[in-house]
């Protein structure tokens, strides 16, 4: 046993197992001719180290640079500074607004219990800044953790990952290190994109420069961020299999080991992490799909999707989570997923199971269009001109994120067939729903002066229900069960209609249809069962009616 002299740590000599080998600094030979680190056996183990010889000195990892302060980088870093607050953290991003946010007491973003953990650490050892090249050249560790949308032209449009922003971070981050870096990719990304970041490296690097690159894909779910984080059900960390790529993952590792158990920190090689992340969203979308699909039949059969969900639930090997019925998820992340999956798929010529996992995005897009024919068939098959307050816009609860919600196809199939819709959500500003709503899809583009024509945001749920002829529930927002719905029923148009998306009301149905609301939900036929024809076969006054595509 040996003490590294001159070396500590909170006047803590540093001791290590010594044995006769001589020592690299990710692939440089070392400047010293010193024996290897076997062990470190000081305590506590919070202390990330990392042997830098090509100076000739010991380089502790206390710094931290986040590139991107969006959904994950934001409240991730904010959680590690936390943790660990020998660590100085920055996050950074090009976008001056939301920097300013970060700094303000008015974050970007809504997640429960996020600005505890920010005003905790911000000015300590977190920092927002869009300073982007020095905070690189400063760290000795580089998230990216930057937006890896759907292509929306050229090859693999409407499917692959556009990588433009990782391509960029990566240029970024070879033009002004130097040093030891380990770089981590956080952003979702297709299997093998750590490759192409090495190859951007490799390319570009000066060499004073020596990098490893790890993926480290994030798990958590808006609306629960910040205990996802620090209670995750896993930490993965993928990295090269290499003596200098094992040195990295242990200095990531350690990071993690200031509050995640040992046992829930997996590492693997680089390719299965990057799968897996693409694996795990894809068969949590697929569970949705799948009783999605289920409430359909239901529908027409007098079944209900919440009954039979929880009697398939109950069997250990399939479990309950993820069967919520509902009108398809959103988020920025499942459909991304699993259509790049669907393209690597295709790119690897296998094309049988593209198709397996292009069916899981056929039945949400169909459960969308189902839902709001409903809508459309039980107003008397027109909502032309019609008042239809849309009560919730985010894809989920607890969270101000919109990005690929349902509200935002129902509002566009209701506003083709001519609706008023006045929208409210509880955090969702106004600016964001109008731009989701004239934002240009892959496929059509639609016409800004007719949706300020036909969309009102307010900011009072009962004022979105005056005069209405139906309330459609897009979001599970727990206020949406507490609202006087009498107050609400003599505001209404008569019959006044409810359609729930999200199964929120359930334990209120008696109570709606005696106030003298028609009530309909996923899953289930509230009012009555579906007339079937002598045949058996659904009549046709109960087949949902194709939607048209009037362009808006």
């Amino acid at each position: 046993m040996s003490v590294v002299p001159g070396v500590k740590i909170n006047d803590r000599p540093i001791c290590i197992c010594l044995v006769s080998v001589k020592w690299k600094c990710w692939g440089k030979d070392a400047i010293l001719s010193l024996n290897s680190l076997k062990k470190i056996v000081c305590r506590p183990p919070s202390y990330m180290i990392v042997f830098s010889f090509s100076r000739g000195r010991m380089m502790e990892v206390r710094r931290i640079c986040c590139i991107g302060a969006g959904y994950v980088g934001g409240p991730t870093c904010s959680v590690i500074a936390q943790m660990c607050p020998e660590v100085t953290v920055t996050v950074v991003d090009v976008n001056e607004d939301r920097i300013r946010a970060w700094n303000s007491d008015s974050l970007p973003i809504f997640e429960l219990g996020l600005q505890e953990v920010v005003d905790s650490c911000r000015g300590v050892n977190l920092f927002f800044s869009t300073d982007i090249d020095e905070a690189i050249k400063n760290a000795d560790l580089v998230f990216i953790s930057v937006n890896t949308p759907t292509k929306t032209f050229g090859i693999g449009k409407g499917r692959a990952a556009d990588l433009k922003y990782i391509e960029a971070c990566a240029r970024r981050i070879a033009d002004v290190s130097s040093g030891c870096k380990i770089v981590v990719e956080k952003s979702t990304v297709p299997v093998r994109a750590a490759e192409s970041i090495r190859r951007i490296f490799n390319a570009n690097t000066k060499s004073s420069l020596s990098f490893q690159v790890l993926s480290n894909p994030e798990f958590l779910a808006e609306g629960t961020a910040i205990t996802d984080l620090k209670n995750p059900d896993r930490v993965l960390i993928g990295g090269d299999e290499t003596p200098e790529g094992q040195h990295a993952i242990q200095a990531l590792r350690s990071i993690y080991e200031h509050w995640v158990p040992k046992n829930k920190i997996i590492t693997t090689n680089t390719w299965s992490s990057e799968l897996s992340k693409l694996a795990a969203n894809a068969f949590l979308a697929q569970r949705i799909s799948s009783i999605n699909s289920i409430s359909a039949l239901c529908e027409v059969t007098g079944a209900d999707v919440e009954e039979v969900a929880h009697a398939i639930g109950t069997d250990q090997r399939i479990g309950s989570r993820f069967l919520k019925a509902s009108v398809g998820f959103g988020g920025s992340c499942f459909q991304k997923d699993v259509l790049n999956l669907v393209y690597l798929c295709e790119a690897l010529n296998l094309p049988e199971v593209a198709r397996y996992w292009q069916q899981v995005i056929e039945i949400n897009d169909y459960q969308r269009k189902r839902f709001s024919s409903r809508i459309i068939n039980c107003l008397f098959n027109t909502v032309t001109d019609k008042k239809i307050a849309l009560l919730g816009f985010a894809f989920k609860k607890n969270t101000g994120d919109t990005r690929e919600s349902s509200s935002i196809y129902i509002s566009r199939y209701l506003l083709e067939e001519g609706a008023c819709l006045h929208i409210y959500d509880p955090k969702v500003k106004a600016e964001q729903i109008m731009q989701d709503l004239t934002k240009p899809t892959p496929s059509e583009r639609h016409d800004t002066a007719t949706v300020s024509r036909l969309v009102t945001i307010v900011t009072d749920p009962y004022k979105a229900c005056e005069n209405a002829h139906a309330i459609v529930i897009c979001t599970e927002w727990d206020m949406f069960t507490e609202l006087d719905y009498e107050r609400i029923h003599k505001a209404m148009l008569k019959p006044a209609f409810i359609f729930d998306g999200r199964r929120i009301l359930d334990s209120l149905h008696d109570q709606l249809q005696h106030i003298g609301f028609q009530v309909e939900t996923i899953g289930k036929r509230v009012n009555q069962r579906i007339p079937f024809t002598a045949s058996g076969d659904r009549s046709e006054m109960d087949q949902p009616q194709p939607l048209k595509k009037n362009k808006l």
